[in-house]
């Protein structure tokens, strides 16, 4: 087990049953907890996104067609969830913090490279290296959240926790944008870069070391074992599913979403785009709030909302009128952080309940995400290519019906605890 680390306070160590207590809500180390998870989650999502403003720069830049230019997402989020089931059952071994502290600093160090890169093979290469090094936030941040937090707090944590993800995500955009308008699309990874930098340094001082993390065995035969658990629970393969549609949608909507406005009749210019990625501060809101309404009413009645708002929103998107597809994307935004912020923390809670190793569950979760977005994140680049805007819509329609029917699995599913808590 990690040690706790000298800056966390004796106040905050109450002993129950010979070890430390879970922090709770108003405690310093609870507050030192959430602000390196939030600082965690936006350097993750920066160094991810940063090159999703930049798609129509990048066009430019190495003459490509939009559907190539996606790969540079694309590529770093397949390699990302791939290297999920590897961290999510090596953080059983060696410990939840030492793989966020890891994952953070080297990321941002392949951050710095991309933006040197000397061809667009050679950028293609570091972004698929660079998701292997993202894997070690999102593959265990749950797991140490419901390890290390009261239980009756895990609601809000994991919605704040997705909270600084979409404001890392918005961050990733809205900061890369207007430097690569003024000084090249180099000089805006350049500063993604060095945001991260500064949110990985945080982190090295504020997050607490583990207290209530155990070992697991690592062998080959016991990683089998715990996948076949997780991928046996139907709520979870369900949360799986919702997941990666979810993500697919916000990915190929709002990769399509750049290319749509640079081009007639709109003609805007790659840092006024970015404007509308601000959107993201509403997802940073809405998932933070999702969690405490979670806490208070139950997963399953939360989550339906937050589904249809994001469906509206899609469909708004139809709209000529500039406004009207702002308020769109507005919509998508919130209901879709509604939607995650809920369900990633729903996935360790269920597999605590149902003896899954929350890790792997975890990971399980994080694989579909990110193969949902590296697959529907092309395929928007494709529907826009092939049918413009309406095919991009008719992609995330499909997609976020496929999210209302696991919503409706959901609510079918029997509880494995009481009611109040929606496991």
């Amino acid at each position: 087990m990690d040690r706790v680390t000298s800056r966390t306070r004796q106040t905050d160590l109450p002993l129950t049953d010979g070890g430390p207590a879970p922090y709770r809500p108003g405690s310093a180390g609870y507050r030192r907890v959430m602000l390196a998870v939030f600082a965690a989650g936006m350097a993750t999502f920066v160094l991810l996104y940063d090159v999703q403003a930049l798609l129509p720069e990048l066009v430019v830049a190495f003459d490509l067609t939009p559907a190539r230019a996606t790969l540079a997402l694309s590529l770093s989020t397949a390699t990302l969830a791939a290297a999920l089931l590897v961290v999510g059952p090596l953080s059983e071994r060696v410990g939840r913090t030492r793989l966020i502290h890891a994952a953070l600093w080297s990321a941002a160090v392949v951050g710095v490279a991309c933006a040197l890169a000397p061809s667009w093979e050679a950028l293609l290469g570091l972004r698929m290296l660079q998701g292997v090094t993202l894997a070690g936030l999102p593959a265990v941040a749950t797991a140490y959240l419901r390890e290390e937090l009261h239980h009756g707090a895990h609601g809000r944590a994991f919605g704040l926790y997705i909270a600084g993800t979409a404001f890392g995500g918005m961050a990733g955009r809205v900061v890369t944008a207007p430097i690569a308008d003024a000084a090249g699309w180099r000089w805006g990874l350049g500063a993604a870069a060095i945001f991260a930098l500064a949110c990985a340094a945080l982190v090295a001082w504020l997050l607490p070391a583990s207290r209530h993390f155990v070992r697991r065995p690592a062998g080959a035969r016991a990683v089998l074992a715990g996948a076949r658990a997780a991928v046996a629970d139907r709520a979870l393969l369900a949360l799986y599913v919702l997941g990666a549609c979810g993500i697919g949608t916000m990915v190929a909507v709002f990769n399509a979403l750049g290319f749509r406005l640079t081009s007639e009749p709109y003609g805007l210019p790659v840092g006024a785009i970015s404007l509308v990625y601000l959107v993201y501060a509403l997802g940073s809101v809405s998932s933070a709030a999702s969690g405490r309404v979670a806490d208070r009413i139950g997963r399953r009645a939360a989550i339906p909302v937050g589904c249809g708002l994001a469906l509206l929103g899609v469909w708004l998107t139809l709209a000529g009128a500039l406004p009207v597809i702002v308020l769109g994307m507005a919509a998508l935004t919130v209901g879709f952080f509604a939607v995650h912020g809920i369900a990633s923390g729903w996935v360790t809670s269920r597999a605590h309940l149902a003896g899954v190793g929350t890790a792997q569950a975890a990971a399980f979760y994080a694989f579909a995400y990110y193969v949902g977005a590296s697959v529907n994140g092309w395929l928007g680049g494709v529907a826009w290519s092939r049918a413009g805007w309406p095919g991009v819509v008719a992609l995330a329609s499909a997609l976020l019906l496929t999210v209302c029917a696991m919503v409706v699995v959901l609510r079918r599913t029997p509880a494995l605890t009481e009611p109040a808590s929606g496991s």
